[in-house]
């Protein structure tokens, strides 16, 4: 658990949390807006007498295009430093983050306000949401629209898209009567979902968020305080609910761990990291298994860190699917894990005196750029052998 965290209390429909398997990013309130705390999610359990923490306020790059505030980012899913960025003034910009230019900029495709951007699994096209109630399927290479459905989901409120692994689109939003639904869409028949549900009338924009590993989307509400999930398979009814978590406490956003960074030897299948109004909780799911062995049934080759194409290669019109990696590697039966100890003189390696942080501060004047630690891309190292889980 982290506490004493100040979570952001901008009202927008955004996960406000980001985790890859060494570190957690929270948005956090500040005066001006804009401002992230990044920690770690190893235990420590040898503290300095001065702790190695420093506020960040000097960005490696600062990428400027937008004229409104920017609500959106996402990393490509296999180019390097391929960075996408969506603001309030209906702008879509494609950047290379290794060199700090602009790519692409994807203007005059959208009317109205941007809800959300989402890759598909090679990173050749976008699925994105918008006020004028349309969901778009983009080739931004190639600056094209290339599907595009008018109200998928009758209601006024914000609607959510995610491509999975097979191409068809999940989308989540609101009936006529303020009723939250699911819909999976097959691109070859856009006209009508192949699968649609409803689920109840609150009013919290339910969040997909998908492992395509075990083909699994989970769907947390802000506001909400549970998560369900529901498994996605090609023979009718293509969703089937599976189950739900509930909590005491509301969720004001939620961070999602990817397959990399999840302790195989426990059998966990999904990890999150639950934002409350003053600090963070990790939440995981697990399969309980009786053998020792390593399930292989739970953890097929998933992507890795690497990235499997350059930016230029990718700009230029090459596509490649995501490098994939064995789980096997990680895994230590529980009845064999030994506890080690490497003796070493820390005070050989003592940090240089400076002020004392916790964990939890921020600075309000800490910069929305790409900042060196604070970068989730998907291509940040593994934790070290012999680190697990998070804090509790």
């Amino acid at each position: 658990m982290y506490e004493d965290i100040r979570v952001s209390k901008v009202t927008c429909d955004s996960s406000f949390c980001a985790v890859n398997p060494k570190f957690v990013a929270i948005i956090v309130e500040s005066g001006g807006g804009g401002a992230f705390i990044v920690l770690p999610l190893a235990k420590v359990w040898q503290i300095p007498d001065y702790v190695p923490m420093r506020n960040i306020t000097e960005p490696v790059v600062t990428l400027e295009g937008h004229s409104k505030r920017v609500s959106i980012i996402s990393w490509h899913p296999t180019a390097r430093n391929v960075l996408l960025s969506a603001g309030c003034d209906n702008l879509v910009i494609l950047w290379n983050v290794g060199t700090g230019e602009m790519l692409l900029a994807l203007d005059d495709m959208h009317t109205d306000l941007i809800y959300n951007v989402g890759w598909n699994r090679n990173g050749s096209l976008l699925v994105t949401t918008c006020k004028d109630k349309k969901v778009r399927i983009i080739d931004p290479r190639k600056q094209q629209v290339v599907a595009e459905k008018d109200k998928p989901h009758d209601g006024v409120r914000p609607i959510r898209a995610i491509f999975m692994a097979d191409g068809k689109i999940f989308t989540t939003g609101f009936s006529k009567m303020s009723e939250r639904q699911l819909a999976l869409w097959d691109l070859n028949n856009f006209e009508e979902p192949i699968a649609l549900q409803e689920m109840d009338t609150s009013n919290g924009v339910l969040l997909p968020f998908y492992d395509a590993d075990s083909s699994i989307v989970y769907l947390c509400g802000k506001g909400d305080s549970s998560i369900r999930y529901f498994e996605i398979t090609d023979e009718a009814p293509y969703v089937h609910y599976l189950n739900t978590y509930s909590s005491k406490e509301p969720q004001r956003g939620m961070g999602f761990m990817p397959k990399r960074g999840l302790d195989v030897s426990k059998c966990e299948i999904a990890r999150f990291f639950k934002l409350h109004e003053r600090k963070c909780e990790p939440i995981v799911m697990t399969v309980p298994r009786k053998s020792d062995l390593f399930q292989d049934d739970l953890y097929p080759d998933t992507p890795g860190p690497e990235p499997a194409l350059e930016a230029d290669e990718w700009l230029s019109g090459k596509d490649a699917e995501p490098i994939l990696i064995s789980l096997r590697d990680g895994y230590v039966p529980i009845k064999n894990r030994e506890l080690k100890v490497v003796k070493k003189n820390i005070l050989d390696n003592k940090p240089p005196p400076g002020p004392r942080r916790s964990h939890s501060g921020c600075d309000p004047n800490v910069s929305v750029s790409v900042l060196g630690m604070g970068m989730l891309q998907p291509g940040s190292p593994l934790p070290a052998v012999g680190v697990e889980g998070a804090p509790q």
